[in-house]
């Protein structure tokens, strides 16, 4: 279980972030990393509540994070 919890804590952000990088568009990211995490709950590996908090909150970061790399990418042009 502790392992469910880091990967939701880390991961949802980390993703958000790298496919803002790969798509140079944050709200295709943001769609792609909830249709993952929304898999995951579907298969049964997100069985609680804490998890899909963590997740939520994870993505809520990681959209901050990918917003601010991006407005630096436009400061820099």
């Amino acid at each position: 279980m502790i392992d469910k919890i880091i990967l939701a804590i880390f991961l949802p952000g980390i993703l958000v972030v790298f496919f803002t990088r790969v798509t140079y568009n944050q709200m295709i990211s943001l769609v792609l990393t909830v249709a993952l995490i929304a898999a995951s709950v579907y298969k049964g590996y997100t069985n609680t509540w804490l998890l899909i908090i963590l997740d939520a909150a994870s993505l809520t970061a990681g959209f901050y994070f990918a917003n601010q790399m991006v407005k630096r990418a436009k400061k820099r042009t």
